[in-house]
């Protein structure tokens, strides 16, 4: 029985004063896949942008969706995308940053708390289950006394920027997995190291 699509949320803000925030890796992972697929990004009518295709010929389908909500308004447009498509919670990906992980290390779950992220908090709640699997994207804690809201909206270091190609390719591939694979396979192999380590 075909169990529909893989709908993958990358999280982030729209507006491209946003685009290279640690806020919005999620964003630029969906950008890796959609290059991957040869897809581009359209308007639908739930009003995220939304790419469609398959990572390998006779794979799974996926659609990629980047809500145009700011982050913690993330719940209504995927709730949306939810409906439309016509999936269970555990068809979806929620592809996010994570102050909790160091950068460059990847971890992937299913349910569990929010951690703060208020976007994943909102699609929790509009979904009324956090029971839906995610590739948490590490960016790191603030340096010093930096505020934790002001470091995630701010781009990443000249520093960090040096490792970032790899980590976008590990959470593609993570999310490639995890639809291939399971959950259980796909943390197995990318619940591990920082990203160059493996």
């Amino acid at each position: 029985m075909d169990e529909g699509p893989w709908l993958v949320v990358g999280l982030g803000n729209p507006g491209s004063q946003y685009a290279g925030n640690r806020h919005n890796v999620g964003r630029m992972v969906l950008d890796e896949l959609a290059q991957r697929m040869r897809a581009r990004f359209t308007r639908h009518r739930t009003g995220a942008g939304v790419a469609e295709g398959r990572l390998v010929p006779g794979g799974p389908r996926f659609v990629l969706a980047a809500p145009q909500t700011y982050m913690n308004e993330s719940g209504r447009p995927v709730g949306q995308l939810v409906k439309f498509y016509s999936l269970a919670p555990e068809r979806l990906i929620v592809v996010h940053d994570e102050l909790d992980i160091p950068f460059g290390a990847l971890r992937l779950k299913t349910g569990g708390g929010h951690g703060g992220h208020n976007g994943v908090r909102d699609i929790a709640t509009v979904l009324g289950t956090p029971e839906f699997p995610r590739v948490r994207v590490g960016i790191g804690r603030p340096p010093g006394r930096q505020p934790a809201a002001d470091y995630v909206l701010r781009d990443f270091s000249a520093e960090e920027r040096k490792e970032l190609s790899n980590l976008l390719v590990d959470a593609a591939d993570a999310v490639e997995a995890l639809a291939a694979g399971g959950l259980e396979a796909a943390q197995a192999r990318f619940n591990g190291p920082r990203a160059g380590e493996r």
